[in-house]
């Protein structure tokens, strides 16, 4: 008796499955189909990014054997042609190239447009950020006026941020030139006692705050030193 009440179970569940599949059946293969292209076009499209971030890091090292070269124009043109057309990080190193180009060639004008439209890109790393503004102040420093370089470079020069040791002896700089020894003293003593800056930049600044305390004029320092050396 058992086995006919199961029958008439089985029977009564195919008989509904039959009948939503006639009722929702062909929204069903119409699912599947979108699962299939969907699948297909993930697919795809991971393949042409693979290939775009191939040809990208192929330009850019074809930028860079120019510059190395000393074709700086055909490099320049290249870097271009990234910033325009590379993904975010590989562009946005491609403007860094871009402006130091511009600074070698003399186009220090550019250069610190340059730089400066970088520092203030929200849509790039704090880091990089960062960078970028040191650079600008750099430049800055030849022309540019000492306060706006010192206000710019103040959120850097904190020891949580990783440029504060370049940040700092920038700011020195500028202090100097706003004719603000003493602050420029006072900041050297601190670049000297800071453990976390390079030995480079500690060495400098323990000359120069030696030099104040012999009471000997304080030394200019060209700002083509390497940042953090």
């Amino acid at each position: 008796m058992s086995d006919i009440f199961q029958e008439i179970d089985e029977e009564l569940r195919r008989e509904n499955f039959a009948k939503l599949w006639q009722r929702y059946g062909s929204y069903v293969i119409a699912l599947a189909v979108v699962v299939v292209l969907a699948t297909g076009g993930v697919v795809a499209w991971r393949e042409y990014q693979s290939k775009q971030r191939q040809a990208e890091g192929a330009r850019y090292t074809l930028a860079l054997d120019l510059a190395r070269q000393g074709k700086d124009k055909d490099a320049a043109e290249v870097f271009g042609e990234i910033t325009r057309q590379a993904g975010a990080g590989r562009a946005m190193l491609a403007r860094f190239e871009a402006a130091a180009l511009k600074a070698k060639a003399g186009d220090v004008k550019d250069a610190i447009g340059q730089y400066q439209a970088l520092a203030a890109d929200t849509a790039i790393d704090p880091v990089y950020r960062g960078l970028a503004t040191l650079l600008w102040a750099q430049y800055q420093l030849r022309d540019g006026d000492p306060k706006a370089i010192i206000e710019a470079l103040a959120p850097l020069t904190g020891y949580e941020n990783p440029w504060h040791p370049s940040a700092l002896e920038l700011t020195a700089l500028a202090q100097i030139k706003a004719g603000n020894k003493e602050e420029a003293l006072a900041i050297y003593q601190r670049l000297a006692e800071d453990p976390g800056a390079p030995r480079g930049a500690r060495a400098r600044a323990a000359e120069i705050a030696g030099t104040r305390a012999a009471s000997a004029p304080v030394p200019e320092i060209t700002v083509e030193r390497r940042l953090g050396q």
